[in-house]
């Protein structure tokens, strides 16, 4: 007996194609409820010029401010010093106040320590020849008298300038200096003879000085003091 009409078959097949039928009838019918197929989207080429990107000014420009004049902070607007330093600074470009004032503090310190030590050749850099022979003769006098210098440095409390002068190409730069120091002259037999050894002294000196503005040399002199060294 032939296999495809065997029984067994033929009840296999009826039901595969009731299931076909059925599953037919289902999934081929539409409801109205099915969701429209969408739409394909399209890149289309830009027609146009792109739009330009906003530009960021460039950092630090809307806030930079313009330089402030050589005397701020230091003297009045229109003042004498003011218009003395506006002349040093327009002979000498690289000039700037602040800068000055924190040299001239160290060379307070510097000369006051060296002549307290009587070391003239630390002097002689710093000091204008004038100033110079003065220094040299209050040391060699005290060294004759047999005396000593008594001299530490606590610091300065303000430097200012008081006066300024362009005299050609020389500049002249007062500076009033506050500061606290100990000071003592002792004498060979130990008797205090000027000031304290042991008791800090407020003290105010008036210094010159002075700076020829169209030398590469940027040092300044000290051309006066306000008083004899004793």
């Amino acid at each position: 007996m032939n296999s495809l009409f065997d029984p067994l078959n033929l009840i296999l097949l009826a039901i595969a194609l009731m299931v076909f039928w059925k599953l037919r009838s289902v999934l081929g019918t539409r409801t109205g409820l099915e969701r429209p197929p969408a739409e394909p989207v399209v890149l289309k080429p830009r027609t146009g010029p792109a739009p330009a990107p906003e530009q960021a000014p460039p950092l630090g420009v809307e806030d930079r401010e313009p330089p402030k004049p050589v005397w701020h902070g230091v003297a009045e607007e229109g003042s004498d010093v003011a218009k003395a330093l506006e002349a040093i600074a327009r002979k000498s470009p690289d000039f700037k106040v602040m800068p000055f004032l924190d040299g001239a503090k160290m060379a307070y310190e510097m000369v006051l320590q060296a002549y307290a030590a009587g070391d003239k050749q630390e002097l002689r850099p710093l000091l204008g020849a004038d100033v110079m022979q003065s220094f040299a003769a209050a040391i060699d006098r005290r060294k004759a008298e047999g005396s000593r210098f008594v001299f530490q440095f606590v610091g300065v409390n303000k430097a200012e300038i008081s006066r300024a002068v362009l005299d050609g190409r020389n500049a002249l730069l007062t500076v009033r200096f506050r500061s606290q120091m100990i000071q003592a002259v002792v004498s060979r037999d130990g008797d205090t003879l000027e000031g304290d050894e042991k008791s800090i002294r407020e003290v105010e000196d008036i210094w010159t000085f002075e700076r020829d503005v169209t030398s590469r040399d940027p040092n300044w002199k000290l051309v006066a003091t306000d008083d004899d060294i004793g």
